[in-house]
């Protein structure tokens, strides 16, 4: 029997459409194991507890959300909000869920000045009047609804769980607790979260039944906390001490959905947080300066040089343009484009430091305010499916406002203090802005969290961190770090340093430069501050796509846990 060319040609063509039938050609590469980082060890057992109960990632977000909430109410909480970047399996492009605090509909221009028009002190950081309107369980039900696979109540459990068996004192408890001692005196909160009025003992448990009914309440659904019972007793609690919430603002309040910030540097993708976040405006302005060196090759005081100088402009443009983008408009294009990167470059002296003063003026320089950013906390996760999160949460300063909501268990923010109050007024992180980041009704303050995903043909990056201000700058160093070949389980460990265009000085931890080298850095004209604490938290997962292997990384500055955990196949 012989075939003619038509017939060779026509079964060729059905073999190909029964394989392409039967399974994908070239199936795109899965992780075959999931891996969590968070600041709580926990939150990370939560989240695998999730995960293998059938969640995925998103799932295993709302867990890890809740239980920090519980456990560490000095970085985030269910009164505060954040930034989830997300991106599933099956799509391209990321997506970023802002859930920032608004500022409440009542709020004005000058509430936190005086009659002479000068700041009052702690107004807009401690008590009742400096919280915004949360965000985080409004992100818990989208999160659910239009990303997880099991039901919200489900994912919540541990959470729920935890607020009313309670939780041990750590030693970083109890400096935290310790630093806000007058602000959570001040409050119902003392008796949560001290113990007759004092910080408590290591170990100590932590219970909080109040949160735990809350929880369940948000666990209902979509409008748990906005509408109903438990936005009336939010609202009048806050209005008793003297507060301007209102139901409206629960009830107005969404959770946007936001393009995040993406770039390149050479042959990495940066996703980041868009604003109301400065992260990833700074920190891919930061790369695409740096970019314009051959930056691996340099003296290790060149890098530092080019570290610092290109952080000194990002901070200043951030200062000047960044904000909710509901509100304003900002030449976000320009600032990320390689062209204006260019110019940045050109403007920098490979020898000398650049006053801060001698750029384009956007405030006067005042004396700041500071921490050590250790509050704000940051999680990572990636699935065996491939769903990924990289998600960075706070109430601002530790343990927010101190203000709990009688009978709620719900502690506020203070994140009122992230506007510019008044211009060329620092926040508590020293950071000044302009009228870009004025308060106005209804909306968000700016940001410096940065939830980022660095992608590459052979590698994936997860990570983030606390640490106010110098959260972006810990982020540059962690993925020069990774494109110097550092390995993931030890990015997070990197030393720090930071500028932040004012105050005009660089902040590096302690034993981060060697004296040799501050004395040169200070010869070019730096101004150096060595810092007696460390800074930051970061988590942060890595998966290899050439070799399959997934690799965690947790801050040793920090508490947290990270792990690997392969999918048992329940059939065997």
């Amino acid at each position: 029997m012989s075939f003619s060319k038509r017939q060779l040609m026509l079964t060729g063509i059905l073999y190909l459409l029964t394989l392409a039938c039967a399974a994908p050609l070239f199936a795109a590469p899965t992780p075959n194991a999931n891996a969590i980082a968070t600041a709580s060890p926990l939150a990370t057992q939560a989240g695998h507890d999730i995960l293998a109960a059938g969640g995925n990632a998103f799932d295993a977000a709302i867990a890890i959300t809740a239980v920090l909430a519980v456990v560490e109410p000095y970085s985030s909480g269910i009164g505060g909000g954040g930034f989830y970047l997300l991106q599933e399996a099956d799509s391209d492009s990321a997506v970023m869920l802002d859930a920032r605090e608004r500022a409440p509909l009542a709020a004005t221009r000058d509430m936190y000045l005086d009659p002479l028009g000068e700041p009052v002190s702690g107004l807009s950081v401690d008590g009742v009047l400096a919280a915004g309107i949360p965000g985080i369980p409004k992100a818990l039900a989208t999160l659910a609804s239009q990303y997880g696979g099991l039901p919200l109540s489900r994912s919540m459990r541990p959470a729920m769980d935890l607020a009313r068996e309670g939780f041990p004192v750590t030693q970083h408890y109890r400096r935290m607790a310790g630093f806000r001692l007058s602000a959570l005196r001040a409050s119902a909160a003392s008796g949560v979260f001290l113990h007759h009025g004092e910080v408590p003992a290591l170990g100590h448990i932590i219970r909080q039944p109040d949160l735990a009914n809350t929880l369940g309440v948000i666990a209902t659904g979509e409008n748990g906390f906005y509408q109903g019972k438990l936005a009336i007793a939010l609202v009048e609690g806050v209005r008793a001490a003297r507060g301007i919430w209102s139901l409206r603002d629960l009830a107005q309040y969404q959770v946007i959905k936001r393009v995040p910030v993406q770039g390149r540097y050479r042959d990495m993708t940066i996703t980041a947080a868009a604003p109301p976040s400065s992260g990833g405006v700074v920190l891919v302005s930061m790369l695409n300066v740096l970019e314009q060196e051959d930056f691996t090759s340099l003296s290790v005081i060149d890098q530092v040089h080019w570290q610092i100088e290109a952080m000194r402009r990002a901070y200043r443009d951030r200062a000047e343009y960044l904000g909710d983008p509901d509100f304003i408009s900002m030449p976000i294009d320009k600032l990320v484009s390689k062209g204006y990167a260019r110019e940045l470059h050109a403007q920098i002296n490979p020898q000398q430091a650049t006053p801060s003063s001698s750029l384009p003026v956007v405030t006067n320089e005042q004396e700041v305010r500071r921490s050590t950013g250790t509050d704000t906390t940051h999680f990572s996760v990636l699935d065996h499916q491939g769903n990924r999160v990289s998600a960075t949460l706070s109430i601002n300063y530790p343990f927010g406002s101190g203000f709990t909501v009688p009978g709620t268990g719900v502690l506020l923010n203070d994140e009122m203090d992230d506007f510019s109050i008044k211009p060329g007024t620092p926040n508590v992180y020293g950071l000044i802005g302009a009228e870009a980041n004025a308060i106005v009704p209804g909306k968000r303050m700016l940001s410096s969290m940065t939830p980022t995903f660095v992608e590459t043909d052979n590698g994936l990056l997860l990570l983030g961190t606390p640490g106010g201000s110098r959260i972006i700058t810990m982020v540059l160093q962690a993925i020069l770090g990774y494109e110097s070949g550092v390995e993931a389980d030890e990015i997070a460990g990197l030393p720090r340093l930071h500028h932040q265009y004012l105050p005009d000085r660089v902040q590096y931890e302690r034993g981060t430069l060697d004296a040799a080298l501050v004395d040169k850095l200070s010869a070019r004209g730096h101004q150096m501050s060595e810092e007696q604490s460390v800074w930051g938290n970061m988590q942060l997962v890595h998966w290899n796509k050439k070799t399959g292997h997934l690799s965690v990384g947790t801050d040793p500055r920090g508490e947290g846990a990270a792990r690997v955990k392969k999918v048992v196949d329940s059939s065997d």
